[in-house]
């Protein structure tokens, strides 16, 4: 028996109406044109785990149109609205791919490193690995995607501080970058786009690292260093736990008086397996929203750790696991129109001025004097990279997806196609379609997966975490039998 998807399949070159670029308002992200606070329904993003990115061989997530096309016709049948890329080749071209997560009404948060050499800070030693030819890197992903209206922000790092050690040396380089990056982005982009900081969630450090960066050096708001945005990859909610068991109340104390915006960059905790994804319903409640703008689940490729929605076959194949269908059950649960029309409070946050005194833990770096902009960059700023990479919405001729798609039992899911959405419009659960299957009577403990792996540990360098693994074939949801 066949599945045939709910998402329409349309074809004719379409030029898809763009998203509306979000803005930063004190501790929310903002639709400039509805004035409503952005909560983000998010997915890490990195298919073939580290390596799918391949410089040499012209490989990275987002340079196949029809595997991207594959991807956002089912994350949008999910619910997504914004993707995390960590590693991207900016030499490649990313027009198609942008577009089509642009038609399907997602944005994309993008990690300016990468874990090859010269392309992230060392955390061991920052001061070896900040200096121009790095910079050059990182201003060109700025270049490469700066013109796309759904690039919602750039992260300058990744998990760069996981301990008081390296809490110790890292902080004022990765603040450098932030600043370096924001002059690039006010020389050369049309728009301001936030750039923010992806935090590993070791609690020794991590309100000091939060503290570090959305601080005001001297009491000045528009300080150039200062984080825009600040983002926890936290994998403490495990299982059927609860606000105050799993520590989520704790961190709402935590980052209640932000001045920015505070997402997950990371969640999703994978003991056990299959997940069952209870945080949903309170990471998008009235006890988180006022101080969390959502979060990325970890992660849609499978990997070998365990983590992924989707088995992503070399051939281009896909099986949807159990975990997607019960990731778009619990989002099914929550009443997005309500969550994505809360009115923007458009109160001014003042920053807490940078003073050791900020600093709790010791052995943190309590000194805010930052290293100068290295020898040879700051005419990169002023003038830009060269060559410059451009990237630019473009015609899609055919929004269908041609890989083979089944669902966890086997099934084939037949005509599914992205479904491009109207000018200014974000995708939200449930709006692609509110379809049934006959796996939605299947039980996902019976599935065979493989043994559950503990969270992703904290990474050694502003380079992504690619934390993956094999889950076993079980149900999924969201299509109708034909």
């Amino acid at each position: 028996m066949f599945v045939k998807s709910a998402i329409v399949a349309l074809g004719g070159a379409t030029l898809a109406a763009a998203v509306t670029p979000l803005e930063v308002q004190g501790n929310q992200f903002v639709n400039s044109k509805s004035g409503d606070a952005f909560q983000i329904v998010g997915m890490a993003y990195q298919i073939g785990g580290s390596a799918g990115y391949d410089p040499s061989h012209g490989k990275d997530p987002l340079s196949n149109g029809d595997i991207c096309k594959r991807d956002a016709a089912l994350m949008q049948e999910l619910g997504i609205n914004t993707i995390r890329v960590y590693n991207l080749d900016p030499n490649l071209n990313h027009d198609e791919c942008a577009s089509i997560f642009n038609a399907a009404g997602m944005y994309m948060i993008i990690d300016v490193n990468s874990p090859l050499a010269g392309e992230s800070l060392n955390s061991g030693a920052p001061w070896e690995s900040y200096y121009a030819g790095y910079l050059n890197r990182t201003f060109a992903v700025v270049e490469a995607f700066k013109s796309y209206p759904n690039t919602l922000g750039f992260f300058s790092g990744n998990e760069v501080i996981d301990n008081v050690k390296t809490g110790s040396t890292v902080p004022p380089y990765v603040r450098a970058v932030t600043r370096d990056l924001k002059n690039y982005i006010k020389n050369h982009a049309d728009r301001a786009i936030p750039v923010g900081y992806s935090a590993a969630d070791v609690r020794d450090v991590l309100e000091d690292t939060w503290n570090y960066f959305q601080c005001a050096i001297d009491g000045d708001a528009n300080d150039m260093s200062r984080a825009d945005m600040f983002a926890l990859n936290s994998y403490s909610w495990c299982g059927e736990s609860s606000f105050q068991e799993s520590g989520y109340d704790q961190l709402v104390a935590m980052f209640k008086s932000s001045s920015v915006p505070v997402f997950y960059s990371e969640f999703g905790c994978n003991t056990p397996s299959p997940r069952v994804f209870t945080e949903i319903g309170t990471i998008y409640s009235d006890q988180m929203m006022g101080t969390f703008t959502g979060g990325v689940v970890y992660e849609w490729a499978q990997e070998k750790n365990n983590y992924g929605l989707a088995q992503c076959n070399d051939d281009g194949t896909v099986e949807l696991l159990s975990d997607y269908a019960t990731l778009q059950s619990q989002y099914k649960k929550i009443d997005f129109s309500k969550v994505q029309s809360v009115k923007a409070t458009n109160n001014k946050v003042t920053p807490p001025e940078c003073k050791a005194s900020l600093i709790k833990e010791k052995g943190f770096n309590n000194n805010f004097t930052l290293p100068d902009v290295p020898p040879g960059a700051q005419k990169i700023i002023d003038n830009g990279v060269s060559p410059k990479p451009s990237g630019k919405i473009v015609d899609i001729s055919d929004y269908s997806v041609k890989q083979s798609v089944k669902d966890a039992n086997g099934k084939a899911v037949t005509g599914l196609a992205v479904k491009p959405l109207s000018n200014d419009a974000v995708n939200t659960p449930g709006a692609s379609g509110d379809s049934t299957s006959s796996s939605d009577s299947s039980d996902p403990s019976s599935s065979h997966n493989a043994a559950p792996t503990l969270a992703p540990q904290g990474a050694a360098s502003a380079a992504a975490m690619i934390i993956p693994a094999v889950v076993a074939l079980c149900f999924t949801a969201g299509f109708t039998l034909i």
